[in-house]
Order: structure tokens, then sequence, then C-alpha cells
């Protein structure tokens, strides 16, 4: 993760050439992931139902009680909540002994609601070029549509059609490290010349927003694992809540909000891996 965004810094000049192929990794890393998941293991716990609650609520939530504050935090710690959990979750919390199936199943809520709540939310927003509010919804549907429902519904048809090139692929999913790790060299970039290209910068809300990211982080992984606790999941419930998939949040950000906040979650990026490395080292201390 840092040698990726290290190199994202440096290459910053070169990446927004390449931002076009941000949509197309992140949909080829969900294909690989959905390629993994067995539909018949799937099972939705009422856990899952309070996490998707607090994931969509706790973003609107947060957006209006900042935006009287300033507008681009209210975007950069809204999307930090919002953005569904991480496609290398399910790797984490086997790690530090939680439920695989459970974090993946909420894993595939959390994909599939993002697909029909965050066209409204970013429609009402309203830094979507639109016409109307109706126009807005749709072109935000259409494109998340597609990069988030498209690869899990192929992933299916691959696995019922073609099971020798659905079993091949599965057995390349450590693939997916490297195409998430291209995207975030790209996204990098693209943030670092952004920030560059501004006219007048304001380093003081910028710097706001990659600090509230990190308050955002740690109240999700702790409201997380307080709530997996009570349905005895707790490291399913923390990974769930607070492991973002910040690729597609900052593409996200970068897409149909202020640029800016896409600092969140790209502080964020950093924020999170912090909190896994620290649980991973603390997990294997007690072992």
């Amino acid at each position: 993760m840092p040698i990726a965004m290290i190199t994202g810094v440096i290459l910053h000049k070169y990446m927004g050439s390449l931002s076009f192929l941000t949509p197309y990794l992140i949909a080829l890393m969900l294909f690989i992931t959905y390629c993994n998941i067995s539909i018949r293991d799937i099972k939705f716990k009422r856990l899952h139902l309070w996490l998707i609650i607090i994931q969509i609520c706790g973003s609107i939530g947060v957006y209006l009680l900042l935006y009287p504050i300033y507008p681009v935090i209210a975007q950069g710690a809204m999307i930090c909540i919002m953005a569904p959990t991480a496609t290398s979750a399910p790797v984490i919390t086997g790690m530090l002994g939680g439920s695989i199936e459970s974090l993946t199943a909420y894993s595939l809520l959390s994909n599939m609601t993002i697909v029909i709540v965050s066209p409204i939310i970013f429609a009402f927003i309203g830094e979507v070029e639109a016409v109307s509010f109706t126009d807005s919804l749709w072109i935000v549907f259409e494109k998340v549509f597609i990069l988030l429902f498209l690869p899990f519904f192929g992933a299916m048809l691959l696995r019922k059609f073609l099971p020798r090139v659905h079993y091949e692929i599965q057995k390349a999913k450590g693939l997916s490290f490297y195409i998430w790790s291209v995207a975030l060299v790209i996204i990098t970039g693209k943030i670092v010349q952004f920030i560059i290209d501004q006219e007048n910068p304001n380093y003081i809300i910028e710097t706001s927003i990659a600090l509230l990211a990190l308050i955002v982080c740690i109240f999700q992984f702790l409201t997380g694992r307080r709530l997996g606790r009570i349905y005895d999941d707790t490291i399913a419930g923390g990974q769930g809540l607070g492991q973002k998939n910040t690729i597609l949040a900052i593409w996200m950000a970068q897409t149909y909000l202020n640029p800016i906040s896409s600092i969140g979650p790209g502080a964020y990026v950093l924020w999170q891996n912090i909190v896994n490395s620290y649980q991973v080292w603390r997990n294997r201390k007690n072992m």
C-alpha cells in the first residue's frame, strides 16, 4: 500500500491520462472477488441489517451535520461512511480469526445497496452536471449499476455456463492485489495532481478532511466491533463497517462530488491500513 501511494505521488503528472482505467480496474477486482463467492454460502444476519443502516443513514446524517460548516468537508466524511466494504476485507477477517462467510455476505449486501442508494444521494447533493434531478439520478445509476452489478452477474453466469474458466479465475484471485495496486497508483496520482493544480488551495480544509477521515475510520471500526459482539460476530462486524473499498470511494468522489472531497477516502486508505496492521499484530501477539 505505501509503495503504491508513493509511486502515485512520484508519477502524478502521468496519472491523469490513465484515470479512465479506474472504473475498469474496479469492475475487474469485483469480478474476481465474486468468482470466489458461492451463493449457497451467503447467509444474511440481523447484524448485516444494522451495519447497512449505519452505513447509509450515517453517511446522510454526517453530510447534513457538516454541510452548514463546509460542504466539501461534509462530502469527504460522507463518502468515507457510504463506501461499501473492501473486497480484501474477508482476507483480513480470516487473518484475525473472524467469520469469512459473514463478512462475505455483508460485502455483497453492501455493494448491492450502494447500486441503489448512491445515485439518489449524489443526485440530491447536486454536483452532477444534469438538467434535472431525474437526469442526474439516471447518469449516476447507469455508471454505478454497470460498475457494481455487472461483475456479480457476470461471475454468476460464468460459474453456470463456463465452470472451467470460472475455476481458473478462482485460482488467480491473488491477481486482485496487483490490480488494486495499479488502481491505487492512478487515483493517488490524480489526487496529488488535482491538489497541485488548485488556483487557491485551502490547506486547512484539506487537512481537516484528512483528519476527519481518521475519526470516521476509528468510529466505524469500533462501532462495527461493538455491534458484532452483540451477535457473536465481533471481527466481521468491525471489518464490515470499517474496512472500505477506498478505490471505489475515491473514484466516486472524483466523478460525482467536489474532487477535493476525494482527499477523505484517500486518507482513509492510510488510516484503515494502520488499524488493520495493528489488529493483525495484536492478534499474532496473543496467539
